[in-house]
């Protein structure tokens, strides 16, 4: 594979994308609705707040009327509105959240009011303080939460508010894991001579659902031509395939040439980052397939900057793309002359990244220590220590 041949990310990532289409929409409870993207707006059912409100404890009273001396005619509590209204010369006490009542077009807090009972003294106030007017968060009809968006406890909060109870979500992607080779093991079993725990799968699994996606492990298969071939046509009735392993250029790497007796069209194999190289994607009927490399950091490198997307996408997210975010490093980095490189780094106070020692793409236990991967774009020399860069948190 040239260095010519291969893609860069964004050119990869704009492949992946090209290929993927929403997955259809179905009805979800609000209260169920968190962690997955509306498939549509959703407008208030409700003004809100759906009545003028008190935003303070006190008495309800015409402005112009103060400051003076009131007689109190009532009281109004949150969900149980006073039943008398305020004329010249009166108050009503109102507590916090509770209906404004009707005459009145402000409320004094209690802590600017003298006396108790039948009378209380008010400080003046302007029209309109204090009071949280109708509609003044939001109106029926106005969209509360827009398509694309993916929903959490703020977006749960605000739509109950607004008297939603159901909205549309895509469907759950449901995404295949399978694992390629001989000297996989798995974990708790004794390991033999050139063995390996099989890691992999667990770790995208993981991935996976915080990204939203129903994983389903399909276990490890060995080097074995109709074992993968039948393990693969299992994993093609998901919407997502992702294997990890054989996707390089080894006499045991078997599951490009697999795939394509399987009719997977594949769309690119390669792109010029480093870990990840030999990575591959690959459509069937709407499936899309991911090959990505057997080394445990090429395939989380690979999953955040291709797989995450596209999961996103399956799911309508209106920027499914890696969320890169700003940071300076803490020492210097050397370029990589070809590649793009994620590196892996701790993150400190400031978004101050410092890379962890030991880099290599089967270093994993070395990675658990970071909670970043730094972008060092290709290029000649280094990057210095304090120099600006780009970073996907894990």
């Amino acid at each position: 594979m040239s260095v010519a041949a291969l893609l860069t990310i964004d050119e990869a990532l704009e492949r992946v994308l090209a290929h993927t289409r929403p997955l259809p929409a179905e009805d979800v409870p609000v209260v169920e609705a968190a962690g997955r993207v509306l498939a549509a707006d959703a407008t208030a059912r409700v003004d809100l707040p759906p009545f003028d409100s008190s935003a303070m404890d006190g008495y309800a009273v015409r402005a112009a009327d103060t400051p003076g001396t009131l007689r109190v005619v009532g009281q109004s509590a949150a969900g149980r509105p006073a039943t008398e209204a305020v004329r010249a010369g009166t108050a009503v006490g109102i507590s916090t959240g509770a209906v404004v009542p009707e005459g009145a077009d402000a409320v004094v807090p209690v802590e600017r009011t003298e006396g108790d009972g039948d009378a209380v003294r008010v400080e003046a106030v302007a029209p309109g303080a204090n009071v949280r007017p109708r509609g003044g968060d939001t109106r029926a009809g106005e969209v509360v939460v827009a398509a694309g968006t993916l929903v959490g406890p703020t977006q749960v909060g605000a739509l109950v508010s607004a008297g939603v109870e159901s909205v549309p979500c895509a469907r759950t992607p449901r995404v295949a894991l399978l694992a390629t080779g001989s000297e996989l093991r798995r974990p708790g079993e004794p390991l033999g001579p050139g063995q390996i725990y099989e890691s992999n799968t667990v770790m995208l699994a993981a991935q996976l659902r915080r990204a939203g996606a129903d994983a389903r492990l399909l276990g490890a298969v060995a080097d074995d031509e109709d074992e993968t071939r039948a393990a693969l046509a299992r994993g093609l009735e998901a919407d997502v395939l992702l294997t990890s392993g054989g996707v390089s250029v080894g006499p045991h790497d078997l599951v490009r040439p697999l795939l394509a007796e399987l009719d997977v069209a594949e769309v690119f194999w390669g792109v010029a980052v480093k870990p990840g190289k030999p990575l591959s994607f690959g459509t069937r009927n709407g499936t899309l397939v991911f090959g990505l490399p057997g080394n445990p950091v090429s395939s989380l490198v690979g999953f955040e900057l291709f797989v995450r997307p596209a999961v996103m996408a399956l799911q309508g997210a209106r920027e499914p793309r890696p969320a890169f975010l700003p940071g300076r490093l803490a020492a210097a980095l050397r370029r990589n002359p070809a590649r793009d490189e994620l590196v892996r780094a701790r993150l400190g106070p400031g978004a101050v990244l410092e890379p962890v020692t030991g880099q290599e793409s089967h270093m994993i236990a070395r990675a658990a220590s970071a909670a970043a991967l730094v972008l060092v774009p290709r290029g000649d020399g280094e990057l210095a220590a304090g120099a600006d860069v780009s970073w996907l948190p894990l």
